[in-house]
């Protein structure tokens, strides 16, 4: 049976941190987007904050969602060990490389920041946890490196920011 709460328990935050996969939901009102997400991109600050650091990709699409308002959705699930499934119901922030807030959290990320577009600030509204015993075993084998080497060839060929630049979401955000 799912339990909801209000914050992280300390359980959760090394629960998410064992992850080498999760997925991210958002949506403004459209279409729902969802997207697998890896590498080492979040910072938990505490039992209601998560940052997360985004690279290029197809689209910008959770950002959109994030600037028009809309509900993002955190799950991490356990393709290894016990069974486990947690959601975390959040509103987010998005902060562009040359801000502050980006700034003074890169630090926490091993990451190399020439090959991130822009930062996320999820507050946490409610925690969600259920069984997942549905949920196959599964064995991770290694992570792939193709988005971070093209966004890390665009940063040394200086067209990096052009590429950024080009997929921004328009102004009127649901203009497909």
């Amino acid at each position: 049976m799912g339990k909801q709460y209000r914050s992280l328990k300390p359980s959760d935050i090394d629960f998410i941190n064992a992850q080498k996969v999760f997925f991210i939901a958002s949506c403004s009102g459209k279409e729902v987007n969802l997207s697998p997400r890896g590498y080492d991109s979040l910072f938990i600050q505490d039992d209601k904050t998560i940052y997360m650091i985004d690279m290029l990709g197809s689209g910008n699409r959770t950002a959109r969602d994030i600037l028009d308002d809309g509900e993002v959705t955190l799950m991490f699930t356990a393709f290894e060990g016990k069974p486990n499934i947690l959601r975390c119901f959040c509103k987010g922030e998005v902060f562009e490389k040359s801000s502050d807030t980006f700034r003074t959290n890169q630090s926490h990320f091993e990451e190399d920041m020439n090959a991130v577009r822009h930062m996320f600030k999820f507050t946490i509204y409610a925690v969600e946890s259920s069984c997942g015993m549905g949920v196959p075993l599964m064995h991770f084998e290694s992570e792939r490196s193709d988005v971070r080497d093209y966004a890390l060839n665009c940063h040394e060929k200086g067209t990096f920011e052009s590429y950024v630049t080009s997929h921004r979401i328009p102004p009127d955000l649901h203009a497909l």
